[in-house]
């Protein structure tokens, strides 16, 4: 059976800051610090959000790296290691683990699709490579692939498989995969928009990207939800909302770096494909920010 690592709260999944095409670690590591001084409770580099498609290896390893010397042990941090690749993810989860990280987020390989015994054998193979815990990360939408309930049962009898992030945006999924592995099967949303009906469900917190911009705001969420205040819990569910949306109107994470832009936090300047969002996209994060209280 796998480790019961328990992860529970908001996890922010960080951007990576770029200038003049380069990495920005100041920026990268500012944005760090000020995550944890916010009260994050975890953070996870490059994943989507932190355009890892576009950072080669190299730059990858130096973005993890930088993100566990600046958390100094602080919060847990999740290095993402997906791949579509199987060796590819286990080089990155090796490295995640020489660099200590607390654990890695593995995506489900995308583009080559493989069956639900590859996925098996993709995240066997990286749990035999490695010896801390391993994430699934569910993201039909993007894979175009999803991991059934009883894949993620089998992964869970490994040693290092210890939850999922799911990102499928189904309720039902969630009690599903509580029903079927229980609740030291760690269960985090993927999706900000429905974080509030995925914890009524049995989910134990959220990787989040509204939390780069409103990372106070989505960890009193979960701490009023840990202690029983629904009340108070929607209330900032009430006031996130517009930012959950609106984050997402153009591919992420255009919308969520003009954010933090808002916030004097980074330029920014993505990579190609990813492109600056429209104007009528910057007005709507604009009043969305003002809504959540974090510009006038």
């Amino acid at each position: 059976m796998a480790a019961k690592t328990n992860f529970r709260g908001s996890f922010t999944a960080l951007v990576t800051p770029f200038k003049n095409g380069s990495l920005d670690e100041a920026a990268f590591r500012a944005l760090v610090s000020w995550q944890i001084a916010e009260g994050t409770h975890g953070l996870v580099p490059v994943g989507t959000t932190g355009e890892s498609p576009t950072v080669n290896h190299d730059e990858h390893k130096r973005i993890v790296e930088w993100c566990i010397d600046e958390a100094r042990g602080r919060v847990p941090v999740i290095a993402g290691a997906g791949s579509n690749s199987t060796r590819e993810a286990i080089e990155l989860a090796e490295h995640a683990e020489q660099a200590g990280a607390s654990a890695v987020l593995v995506v489900t390989p995308y583009y080559n699709k493989p069956t639900q015994e590859g996925m098996y054998q993709h995240f066997k193979a990286i749990n035999d490579a490695i010896g801390i815990p391993i994430i699934i990360y569910n993201i039909p939408p993007r894979s175009v692939i999803d991991m059934s309930v009883d894949t993620m049962a089998r992964l869970f009898e490994l040693k290092n498989i210890a939850g999922v992030k799911d990102a499928t945006a189904s309720m039902v999924r969630v009690s599903q995969q509580r029903a079927r592995l229980g609740e030291d099967f760690n269960q985090l949303s993927g999706e900000d928009a429905t974080v509030l009906g995925y914890m009524a469900h049995g989910g134990h917190g959220c990787i989040s990207v509204t939390s780069n911009v409103a990372p106070r705001l989505c960890s009193e969420f979960h701490l009023a939800w840990q202690k029983g205040d629904l009340a108070t819990a929607l209330k900032l569910h009430d006031k996130l909302m517009p930012l959950h949306t609106n984050l997402f109107i153009e591919s992420n994470p255009s919308p969520v770096k003009y954010a933090l832009s808002l916030l004097g936090k980074m330029d920014e300047t993505l990579r190609l494909p990813m492109v600056p969002v429209s104007e009528p996209t910057r007005v709507a994060v604009r009043n969305a920010m003002v809504h959540a209280g974090l510009i006038n």
